[in-house]
C-alpha cells in the first residue's frame, strides 16, 4: 500500500503572536508536516506544547531571538539532518531533516534583501544574492532525493507578481534575483511544484503587503513562497495548492500556507 504524505509550509511572521491561527490551520488542514519560517523565537521558549497536543510531537527547531528562525513540526518521525548557515553570519534561516522514507526535507528562509536592488549601496541585497549562490553550490552536489520549501523572497515569473512592469526594479522581482533563482533551480533540476500543478500564467500569489487596508480589493500579491522537489520526488506529488483564506484570519501573517500532497 502506498504511503501518503501531506507537507505544508508557512512564513508565520512570529509563531508566538500567531499561535492560534497555526493551531487552526493544523486542525483544519491536518498536514503530516508543517514547515514554519520567521518564527522569531529561540528554541528554549518555542511554544511547542499546543502543537504537541494536536499530534505534532516531532519538532526540529532552529530559532533566533526576535528575528528569522525556522521550525519543522511533524506527526511522523524525523531525523535532524543539518542546519546550513547560507547567510554566513549565524542567522537562523535553515533547518533540514530526513523523513522515514529517506527523502530529505529542507526548510529555508531566504533574506528579503532590503529596499534597493544594488549591492554597492545596499549590503542586504548583496547578502541575499550571496545566500542564493551558497544554496546553489550546495544544490549542485546534492545526491539525495529532496524537497525544499520556504519563503524564497523571490517571485520569478512575470505572472508571479501583480504587475511585472511596475515591480521590475522592486526587490523580490528584479532580473538579477530571478536569474540567481533560476541558476539555483537548474543546479539540481528542481521541479517548482507550484507551477507544475498551476502552470503559468495562472494566478498563484502567496504574499500581500500589510500596507494595503484591504488586500483583497487591489490583490497586489506576489508568489514569494515555494515548494521544490528533486525530479524523482516530484513524480510522487499528487496535488499542490495555496490556502488563501488564511490571509483573512485574525492577526494574519502577510504570507499564506502552501500544501503539497505526495504518494510514495
Amino acid at each position: 500500500m502506498a504511503d501518503t504524505l501531506k507537507i505544508a509550509s508557512w512564513n508565520i511572521n512570529s509563531v508566538r503572536a500567531r499561535i492560534d491561527i497555526v493551531a487552526r490551520f493544523l486542525i483544519e488542514e491536518q498536514p503530516d508536516i508543517l514547515c514554519l519560517q520567521e518564527t522569531k523565537v529561540v528554541n528554549e521558549i518555542f511554544p511547542g506544547g499546543p502543537f504537541e497536543k494536536l499530534g505534532y510531537v516531532h519538532q526540529v527547531l532552529n530559532g533566533q531571538r526576535m528575528h528569522h528562525g525556522v521550525a519543522i513540526l511533524s506527526k511522523v518521525p524525523l531525523d535532524a539532518d543539518a542546519s546550513h548557515d547560507w547567510q554566513d553570519n549565524g542567522e537562523a534561516r535553515h533547518v533540514g531533516v530526513r523523513l522515514p522514507n529517506g527523502v530529505r526535507l529542507e526548510n529555508v528562509y531566504i533574506p528579503a534583501g532590503g529596499d534597493v536592488p544594488d549591492r554597492d549601496v545596499n549590503p542586504k541585497f548583496g547578502q541575499k544574492l550571496d545566500f542564493v549562490e551558497r544554496m546553489t553550490r550546495w544544490s549542485e552536489t546534492l545526491a539525495d532525493p529532496t524537497i525544499i520549501v520556504g519563503d524564497f523572497n523571490i517571485a520569478p515569473l512575470e505572472c508571479d507578481v501583480w504587475s511585472h512592469k511596475q515591480l521590475l526594479d522592486v526587490v523580490s522581482h528584479t532580473p538579477i534575483e530571478v536569474a540567481a533563482l533560476e541558476r539555483l533551480q537548474q543546479s539540481h533540476g528542481w521541479v517548482d511544484l507550484g507551477r507544475h500543478f498551476h502552470p503559468a500564467p495562472a494566478r498563484l500569489y502567496t504574499w500581500w503587503s500589510y500596507r494595503s487596508k484591504d488586500w483583497t480589493a487591489n490583490d497586489r500579491g506576489r508568489r514569494l513562497d515555494h515548494m521544490w522537489a528533486s525530479p524523482a520526488v516530484a513524480a510522487a506529488a499528487t496535488a499542490h495548492r495555496v490556502v488563501e483564506p488564511c490571509r483573512s484570519w485574525e492577526k494574519p501573517s502577510d504570507h499564506i500556507p502552501l500544501v503539497t500532497e505526495f504518494t510514495f
